[in-house]
């Protein structure tokens, strides 16, 4: 014994150097508080990837459940100040991975790239995002092939007019239109061969033979030739000069057939998508607005009018014209989806939650609306139906990473850890070194009271981020849980020296200590907590522990209260409460206490027996004997029988 108090005095002193900076914390929680402090930290990650609004759902859960959590509340306006500022920022420009409302797995690649020389833990972090992106991209394709129905249709619509120009112009002006369009045509699928100094001379020599006084034709033949230029512009194969080239050309025939004439839509949307494609919100929000305007019966219009207003951070306005997508073409499942996400930022989870579900409605195995879903419902609470949502999502998506997290997470909220633990399995196949992952093994797998495992889960999750104080609190719960005393003090400091502001490790060290008989250095730890959380029950219960081994019973008395303030219902601390009454020999209170803590739990036979000995130190023999004689009768082979019996004798 004396050397193992030897070990633990110098890894008390060890602990001391690394908590030299005055850092605090709490005592070891239950399941609850662990799930808890896990969507707190959930949270922190939402806010640190620009997540706002996923961040303030996770938040407002908790804060409904726990509405005087100072930590909660605090992290929510931080949530809140970024969002605003995020949504005041200038628009992104070209170049930058610039948000939108269903996600742009191209942007996400460059961005990834960009950022190689980032430490394993921002690239695993990347990586997970990526998994969502490629979850999503389902829908961008969806969004892709309306984009090119409704382009389509647009073009058709534009050749019904040129036609009806036609008809109503004389034979010799129908001639030269016919002639016109033939070349358009020439060059277009010249533009499809890649042949593009032939494109250039058929279009150059159908405007040269356009016919005098028909400015609505002139204006869709350029309308024609912009579109067909922009559609190289945005091919894949050409090569970037080339690209830049037709970008620019596409403009300038947006901007004549525009100055010809101001009816037409479709130039409008060219413009529109040269813009958004530069970034150029703005601009882009301005020409896919005139585009609506002029056409209100093309839902893509609308869809690309949202999009800009997405990224220009005009939520509302974004979601008005998603609205009007859908209200156009109830089937598109990529406009709901888009407007669940225009919802969700502004905080209208419910409205979020209907238009998800409606996406998911119309196509059944969109992957992407299903685990929007599931995040809603575990963020309401509803985690039987999130559970539900994230297997729709895994059904048709096996591999996605978030999917596997989030599901796990939902499972472990809501008790199933074998479940969990099967989740974030599959998720550490496809990323064995993920942080979050890992650290969240590891609380399911303390949970099923697997601790070596837990321990194991720990590590990792704080050798792959080793400045998160919260993995390595986890990896000091696993080892004090697996009765590696040592090593969870080492955990708990290293914690303590990471996080100034972590209460928790702090607490734990000092129960270690106490349980070692060194209340001196848990002391010492101990008041730092309290002074971070004065009002705390699990510091002021652990303080008074601390000042009864120290014999300081007026302390004691009052951290013990302090701790009924907050817990008025633990018995265990009111029968702790009424000893330090009796050592600062106030009888009167140490009575109560008793009683109290009687009440609370009628068959405490050291409540009993002590309670007796109160009466005896106050005089009164018969309440004395008669508590006594209750605890010889309900408790026959109560460890201090024998002194039970010895009082009564004497009384």
């Amino acid at each position: 014994m004396a050397n193992k108090k030897a070990i633990i005095i110098a890894a008390a002193a060890a602990a001391a150097v690394l908590l030299c900076a005055g850092v605090v914390f709490l005592v070891r929680g239950n399941g609850e508080k662990a799930r808890l402090q896990n969507t707190m930290r959930l949270a922190e990650d939402y806010i640190a990837q620009d997540e706002y609004q996923r961040a303030l759902a996770l938040l407002e859960g908790i804060l409904i459940r726990n509405p005087d959590n100072e930590e909660a509340r605090l992290l929510q306006d931080e949530a809140l100040k970024k969002q605003r500022e995020s949504r005041n920022a200038a628009p992104v420009q070209a170049g930058d991975s610039a948000p939108a409302p269903d996600g742009s797995l191209d942007a996400a690649m460059q961005a990834i790239q960009a950022i190689q020389a980032q430490s394993l833990a921002a690239q695993e972090r990347l990586a997970l995002e990526r998994s969502r992106l490629e979850a999503d991209a389902s829908a961008s394709r969806a969004e892709a092939e309306a984009e090119r129905l409704a382009a389509a249709a647009a073009e058709e619509e534009r050749k019904q007019a040129q036609a009806e120009e036609m008809a109503r112009a004389s034979r010799e002006t129908q001639e030269k239109m016919r002639a016109v369009n033939e070349l358009v045509d020439r060059g277009r699928n010249a533009i499809s061969s890649g042949d593009i100094p032939a494109a250039e001379r058929a279009f150059r020599e159908a405007l040269e033979k356009m016919p005098a006084g028909e400015s609505r034709f002139d204006a869709g033949i350029r309308s024609g030739i912009a579109s067909a230029y922009y559609e190289l512009s945005a091919s894949k194969d050409a090569a970037q000069e080339v690209k830049n080239e037709a970008r620019r050309h596409a403009g300038d025939y947006a901007r004549a057939s525009i100055e010809r004439d101001r009816t037409q839509a479709q130039p409008h949307f060219t413009l529109g998508k040269i813009a958004a494609d530069l970034r150029q919100w703005e601009s882009a929000r301005d020409e896919f607005r005139e585009a609506a305007r002029l056409d209100g019966s093309n839902f893509v219009y609308f869809m690309e009018l949202a999009r800009a207003q997405f990224n220009t951070g005009n939520f509302t306005e974004a979601a008005r014209a998603y609205e009007s997508a859908v209200q156009i073409n109830p089937g598109s499942e990529s406009s709901w989806y888009n407007l669940g996400a225009a919802y969700g930022r502004l905080g209208r989870q419910d409205n979020a939650l209907s238009a998800y579900r409606k996406a998911a409605e119309v196509k059944p195995d969109y992957a992407a609306a299903h685990r929007q879903i599931g995040y809603i419902l575990s963020a309401k609470g509803d985690r039987a139906g999130a559970i539900e949502a994230y297997k729709r999502c895994l059904l048709y998506e096996p591999g996605n990473l978030a999917a596997m997290r989030e599901l796990g997470i939902a499972q472990s909220g809501s008790g199933d850890y074998p479940g969990a633990e099967a989740s974030f399995g599959r998720a550490l196949a496809l990323a064995p070194d993920d942080d979050q992952t890992n650290y969240n093994m590891a609380l399911v797998k303390i949970e099923l009271q697997k601790y070596e495992e837990a321990r194991a889960f720990s590590e990792k999750a704080a050798a792959a981020a080793p400045s998160k104080a919260l993995y390595h609190y986890t990896l000091g719960l696993a080892c004090e849980s697996a009765g590696d005393e040592d090593g969870a003090i080492a955990a708990y400091a290293r914690a303590a020296s990471l996080d100034q502001k972590y209460v928790r490790p702090r607490i734990n060290l000092g129960k270690i200590f106490i349980a070692s008989g060194l209340p001196s250095q848990a002391l010492t730890l101990l008041l730092e907590a309290y002074r971070a959380e004065p009002s705390s029950f699990e510091v002021n219960n652990n303080l008074g522990a601390a000042y009864q081994k120290l014999e300081d019973w007026g302390r004691s008395v009052e951290h013990y209260e302090k701790a009924i303030t907050a817990e008025p219902n633990n018995a265990t601390t009111r029968l702790n409460l009424a000893r330090a009454c009796i050592g600062a020999t106030d009888y009167n209170r140490a009575r109560d206490q008793y009683r109290e803590a009687l009440r609370l739990s009628p068959d405490n036979a050291d409540a009993l027996f002590e309670l007796g000995k109160a009466y005896v130190s106050l005089g009164d023999a018969a309440l004395a004997k008669q508590q006594l004689e209750a605890l010889l009768r309900t408790s026959p082979h109560y460890p201090g029988k024998a002194e039970a019996e010895r009082i009564l004798a004497g009384l």
